[in-house]
């Protein structure tokens, strides 16, 4: 059970902090998804080769992107949830708040860049059963 049920005119009050929150989250998402990915390529790379010469510096400055990353997505990630928002997904910014809908628990649906609360989606649905507001 939810600590709390929202309505849509509690989350739109929320909707510019949450539209900051989320691009900082987003952001260091995407720059520590493209450090890790550097980082496995390089070492499917040297794998492969079956050895062989690794760019120190280039390795160093990868992995200090995506250990400075990881904390700065975690950061955001707590402070939706403190928000009362619980994030489905961080690439494209899906939040959604516990609502009570005709007695039923659902969620409302916030993705990054709308601008209100204009959809909801039952608990076992996602992003893609969401249906509008009235």
């Amino acid at each position: 059970m939810p600590d709390r049920y929202f309505e849509p005119e509690d989350v739109e009050p929320l909707i510019p902090r949450l539209t900051e929150i989320m691009a900082r989250v987003m952001a260091a998402h995407a720059e520590g998804r493209e450090a890790r990915g550097w980082l496995e390529a390089e070492q499917q790379r040297i794998t492969v080769a079956g050895g062989g010469v690794v760019d120190q510096a280039a390795w160093r400055t990868a992995r200090e992107r995506l250990e400075r990353c990881t904390p700065a997505v975690q950061e955001g990630l707590r402070a939706i949830q403190g928000l009362g928002g619980v994030t489905k997904d961080v690439e494209t910014g899906l939040v959604d708040f516990p609502h009570r809908r005709r007695g039923q628990v659902v969620n409302l649906c916030w993705r990054y860049g709308e601008t209100r609360i204009a959809y909801w989606h039952g608990l076992d649905e996602g992003y893609a059963k969401r249906k509008p507001l009235p």
